[in-house]
């Protein structure tokens, strides 16, 4: 299949101007937003049918995080594209200088499958709301999702501003990129993938956003709330069934309260999953039976503390702790990207550090401690694209901290207005005057040197 017609009456939309006008963005992210109401129980199906999700968990961590994205937008449009008067330098008086958003064009939007609608619509919002015209292509692994999908984004936007294309990514994606050049790339999945991505973008010079993963550490100092981080931890690790870039992939807990995170963690597994999670309806299920066969194969890498339990017909893993889990078994080698969760332990910071430098640039990194002194020691000695103290993920929902990675997790960063700034180009602007024309700018320059580094300098 040929995509470039469809692409080139796209450009040639933009090139027309119909996405600048401010009143034009606010109104189709108002049909967006209205179009996701309309449809929120076709919606629920369709991630149930896919990943076994509830319509509570759709909400928290799909619809409602798009639908506070438009209101958001619809909010601060006007300021976000406000040009911003900065000051002039002695050189360039009496001149005056801005700094003007404009959209950069026709983008492409790769989403993964774990999050299908939020990880697609999310950063359509703000591709819209910076004025461009987007193709998007969700994940071929969720098709109630993108079927869903597909219906909604042909009934609001006319196909030359909006273009979803279905279909196997390995193939698609290639095609659109190879016959097209796209003004920018947003591309959510993993490290791998996002490498040949990457390559193919550098090809035609496209600028990138690379939102990928990594193995998400997460630290339990000695004075930690063991309580409340077990809480916590399981809300954030078995969400989605451990199928979320920014979950904690291994935990790191201080010698000295090991045996009570273990027992406490155990307790709440249960009472939010109840001792059966199969027969759960909030609990979720593996994508597909190549990432459940992948999972399985980690069962082998430790002692089993809990969970364990697996049905392929069904792609259902239970929520599973690991300890006893050697540094060089495979499920410490990549990113986990489900329900499993090995339990390591330290006895000093150094330890801990050099079991997070094997994989650095983690995605999220995680530390519960009652001590702003430990708080501060590990935030500064761990790199990551992302931090919560006390808190697992949710940093992911405030719009107003920037999300992305660092490294091997990516670069880039989107949320509320990060997103318009994601999809903008900032031009500077030099208004200069015509009724003053000093002649010291001009040649010759001789003697004018002294003059000149008083002006420059």
């Amino acid at each position: 299949m040929s995509y470039l017609p469809t692409l080139t009456k796209m450009r040639d939309y933009f090139s027309s101007g119909a996405t600048r006008p401010i009143e034009f963005r606010k109104q189709q992210i108002r049909l967006l937003k209205d179009c996701l109401l309309e449809h929120e129980q076709a919606i629920n199906e369709a991630l149930y049918q896919d990943l076994h999700k509830s319509p509570e968990e759709v909400w928290v961590s799909e619809t409602g995080l798009v639908l506070a994205e438009c209101k958001l937008a619809l909010k601060k449009l006007d300021q976000w594209t406000r040009p911003e008067r900065v000051r002039t330098n002695l050189a360039n008086i009496p001149s005056s200088s801005h700094i003007m958003p404009e959209p950069l064009g026709v983008v492409l939007i790769v989403a993964p499958w774990n999050y299908p609608l939020e990880l697609l619509l999310g950063p359509l919002v703000g591709a819209l709301a910076a004025g461009n015209c987007v193709v998007l292509k969700p994940s071929e692994f969720t098709p109630a999702t993108a079927a869903l999908m597909k219906k909604i984004i042909e009934r609001v936007f006319d196909e030359r501003y909006v273009w979803l294309i279905e279909g196997d990514g390995a193939s698609v994606v290639p095609s659109l990129m190879g016959s097209f050049r796209f003004d920018h790339l947003f591309y959510t999945g993993s490290t791998a993938v996002g490498k040949i991505v990457y390559r193919m973008a550098a090809e035609q010079l496209t600028p990138v956003t690379l939102e990928l993963g990594g193995k998400s550490p997460c630290v339990i100092e000695s004075d930690a709330n063991i309580e409340v981080a077990a809480k916590r931890i399981a809300l954030a690790k078995w969400n989605n069934a451990g199928q979320t870039c920014i979950a904690p992939d291994y935990i790191l807990v201080h010698q000295s309260v090991r045996e009570r995170f273990i027992e406490a963690l155990q307790r709440v597994i249960e009472m939010f999953y109840t001792n059966n999670p199969a027969r759960c309806d909030h609990y979720g299920r593996i994508i597909n039976t190549r990432q459940f066969d992948r999972l399985v194969s980690y069962l082998s890498s430790g002692n089993i503390v809990c969970g364990g339990q697996h049905d392929r017909d069904h792609c259902y893993i239970s929520p599973t702790v690991l300890t006893d889990v050697s540094l060089d078994a495979p499920i410490m080698q990549e990113e986990i990207f489900g329900p499993l969760l090995p339990i390591l332990s330290y006895q000093h910071f150094e330890e801990a550090k050099a079991i997070i430098d094997r994989h650095a640039n983690p995605l999220s990194f995680y530390v519960y401690t009652e001590s702003r002194q430990k708080e501060k020691k590990w935030l500064e000695q761990v790199p990551a694209g992302g931090a919560c103290v006390n808190n697992s993920v949710f940093h992911f929902l405030n719009h107003r901290l920037p999300f992305g990675g660092r490294g091997n997790s990516g670069f880039g960063m989107y949320h509320g207005k990060h997103s318009f700034n994601t999809f903008s180009h900032f031009k500077s602007v030099l208004r200069t005057p015509s009724w003053i024309d000093p002649a010291i700018k001009y040649p010759p320059f001789k003697g004018k040197l002294g003059l000149l580094k008083k002006l420059i300098g």
